[in-house]
C-alpha cells in the first residue's frame, strides 16, 4: 500500500479521473512531529502533503465549538523575542465541531495564536477571529497551513499567505487571534463550501468556542470579541455577525469588520465570470454542487468535457494556480449550450433560490460593524456589497460604512478589489482595535443615501 492517499474525488473529479490521473504525487513535506488524535495516513494535493491532522475522525461530539484535537504550529514567519518568547506569538493547530447548512455535524481546522504582545487596553486580552480571503478549494490552501507555509511554490501549487499580514498586525496590538479553515478547506473529507454563508459565519463563531476552550490561554472569560474578514472572510464575518443571536448566543460580539462581503452571490458570479478569478465560480458550483442535490444535476447536466475539467481542476487548486491556469476564461465556454453558469442558474428556480437564501442583510447584526469597499472593486462588486450596509441601516444596525475611493487600477484583473485589502487595514484595525477597548462606535448610517 502506498504511504500516502489520494484526496477523496468530488463528482466532477470523478468523472473526469482519467483526464488528472496523470498530476504527479511530488511530496514536499512530512506531517510535523507530535500530531495528536489521529492514526491515519497524510493526503497528497497538487504535490503537497496535507498532515494526518486534518483527517477528522470517524465520530464528532455533540456540542458545536468542541475541541476534537490540537497540536503545536510552527509559524513560517516567526523570531525569537528578548523575553524568550516568540515573535509574533505561540501557534496551535485546531480541530473543532461545527454544523453545516444542511444541520449535519462536521470537523473544521483552524489556528490558534497566543501573542507575545501585551494587551494594553482596558480589561483582558481580547480574541479576534479571523475568517480569511479566498484561498483556493484545495486541501492546501487552508489558512493555517498557510501560516505554517507562508509561501507554497512545486510546479503544481501556487499559495501566498497574504492573510498573514492581517492577523500579524492584529497580534501586534495584544490580541489573541483564532483562524478559521472553513468548512472543508483543509480537512480532507469534503471539498471546501466556498461562500456558503451558513457554513462559513458558523465556523467563524465554533472557532471562537474553540479557542476559549484551548487550555494555557490568556483568555477569560471576560475577552471581548472581534471579527474580521475580507473578501470571502468579509462574508463569513458578516454572515456570523447576523447568525450570532440564534447560533452562539455564548459568543458576544464587540466589533465586526467586513471588508469587500459578497453579499450577494447573483451579483458576484456575474463581475467574476470571464476575470483573473474565474475559478471562483468553479469553487462555490462545486460547494454548493456538494450540498444541494439540485444543484448538482443541474450542473452536471449542462456541462461540456470542458466544463467538467475545470470544476474538477479547480476543487484542487489554491488562487495562484487557479489564476495561472484559468486566468480570464468564461464559463460559455464550460456549458452545452453555450450560456454562462450564472444564466443557467437564473433560469433553474430552485438553483436559484438556493443562491438567494445564501443573501447576507436580512438580519440585524449583532454590535457594531464596520462594511468597507472599494468603488472601483469590479470583482466582488461595490454595488453589492454597499447595499449590505444599506440593509443592515434599515434594520438598525450600529453600521460604519467606508467608500474607499482609489483609481481604477485595471479592470478583472483583481488589482481593483485586492489594493483596498491593503489600503484600508490599518484603518480597519485601529477600528476593531477600539471596540475591542470598549470604546463606542457611532453609526453612519443618517450620512448614506438608501440608494447605490
Amino acid at each position: 500500500m502506498s504511504r500516502y492517499r489520494t484526496r477523496p474525488r468530488s463528482t466532477f473529479n470523478r468523472l473526469t479521473a482519467a483526464a488528472i490521473a496523470t498530476v504527479a504525487c511530488v511530496c514536499v513535506g512530512a506531517a510535523p512531529a507530535g500530531a495528536t488524535g489521529t492514526d491515519t495516513e497524510p493526503v497528497v494535493s497538487r504535490g503537497v502533503t496535507i498532515p494526518a491532522f486534518y483527517t477528522p475522525p470517524a465520530q464528532l461530539p455533540a456540542a458545536n465549538g468542541t475541541l476534537i484535537r490540537q497540536e503545536p504550529l510552527p509559524l513560517g514567519l516567526s523570531l525569537p523575542g528578548l523575553d524568550g518568547r516568540p515573535l509574533p506569538g505561540t501557534a496551535t493547530r485546531l480541530m473543532y465541531k461545527s454544523t453545516d447548512s444542511s444541520g449535519s455535524a462536521v470537523a473544521v481546522t483552524g489556528a490558534y495564536i497566543e501573542p507575545s504582545a501585551q494587551w494594553k487596553g482596558d480589561g483582558p486580552r481580547p480574541l479576534v477571529a479571523v475568517a480569511s480571503g479566498t484561498m483556493g478549494q484545495g486541501d492546501q490552501c487552508a489558512p493555517s497551513f498557510a501560516l505554517q507555509h507562508p509561501l507554497t511554490l512545486n510546479g503544481e501549487t501556487l499559495s501566498i499567505a497574504y492573510e498573514n499580514l492581517a492577523i500579524y498586525r492584529l497580534l501586534a496590538t495584544g490580541a489573541a487571534v483564532v483562524v478559521t479553515d472553513y468548512v472543508g478547506l483543509g480537512t480532507t473529507d469534503r471539498l471546501h463550501t466556498y461562500v456558503n454563508r451558513l457554513d462559513a459565519g458558523r465556523a467563524v463563531l465554533d472557532a471562537v468556542r474553540a479557542a476559549r476552550a484551548l487550555p494555557g490561554t490568556s483568555l477569560t472569560s471576560g475577552s471581548r470579541v472581534g471579527l474580521y474578514g475580507y473578501s470571502e472572510g468579509g462574508g463569513a464575518s458578516a454572515s456570523a455577525a447576523e447568525l450570532q443571536p440564534a447560533y452562539a448566543p455564548d459568543v458576544q460580539l464587540a466589533g465586526t469588520y467586513a471588508g469587500a462581503p459578497p453579499a450577494n452571490l447573483t451579483s458576484v458570479m456575474k463581475g467574476i465570470d470571464g476575470s483573473a478569478l474565474v475559478s471562483a465560480l468553479g469553487w462555490s458550483v462545486n460547494g454548493f454542487a456538494q450540498t444541494y442535490p439540485e444543484v448538482r444535476a443541474l450542473i452536471e447536466a449542462n456541462l461540456n468535457d470542458a466544463g467538467r475539467k475545470a470544476l474538477a481542476d479547480t476543487s484542487t487548486m489554491c488562487v495562484g494556480d487557479a489564476i495561472l491556469s484559468y486566468g480570464f476564461s468564461r464559463t460559455t465556454a464550460w456549458t452545452t449550450s453555450g450560456k454562462s453558469l450564472a444564466e443557467i442558474i437564473a433560469a433553474e428556480p430552485r438553483a436559484q433560490a438556493i443562491l438567494d437564501n445564501q443573501r447576507i442583510g436580512t438580519l440585524r447584526p449583532t454590535g457594531p460593524v464596520r462594511v468597507a469597499t472599494g468603488i472601483q472593486d469590479d470583482i466582488v462588486p461595490h454595488g453589492q456589497a454597499r447595499q449590505l450596509a444599506v440593509d443592515w441601516c434599515r434594520k438598525g444596525g450600529n453600521v460604519t460604512y467606508e467608500a474607499v475611493s482609489l483609481p481604477n487600477l485595471g479592470d478583472r484583473i483583481l488589482t481593483n478589489h485586492l489594493a483596498p485589502l491593503l489600503t484600508d487595514q490599518g484603518e480597519a484595525i485601529s477600528w476593531l482595535t477600539d471596540r475591542l477597548e470598549g470604546r463606542s462606535a457611532t453609526s453612519n448610517c443618517w450620512t448614506m443615501p438608501f440608494q447605490p
